[in-house]
This record gives structure tokens, C-alpha cells and sequence, in this order.
């Protein structure tokens, strides 16, 4: 049987799982029209950078 020789350490363990997290959008609120976007893309109102690009 395959078991553990020694402990693995609160330490050691949180290290390995130091990058399962939940990942928060990058969304920000638009100044012109009070919505969340995301940077670099149109508004839902199809507003980029103040200007109607619809």
C-alpha cells in the first residue's frame, strides 16, 4: 500500500493550493453611462471610451 512516511505540513499543503481561488472579474464602472464593463471592451450600451460605436 502507498501511504504517506511523514506528515505533510499545514505549510506545505497550503502552498500546493495556493492558487485554487476564485478569480474576480476585472470589471470596472464607466463614468458615462454608470454601468460595469470590462477594460478594452464596449459598454452594453455600445458606448467605448465616450463615444457611441454602434
Amino acid at each position: 500500500m502507498a501511504t504517506p512516511a511523514h506528515r505533510t505540513s499545514k505549510t506545505k499543503k497550503r502552498m500546493r493550493r495556493g492558487h485554487i481561488k476564485l478569480n474576480v472579474p476585472n470589471a470596472r464602472l464607466d463614468p458615462a453611462t454608470g454601468e460595469y464593463t470590462l477594460p478594452h471592451h464596449v459598454s452594453p450600451s455600445g458606448q467605448y471610451k465616450g463615444r457611441s460605436v454602434k
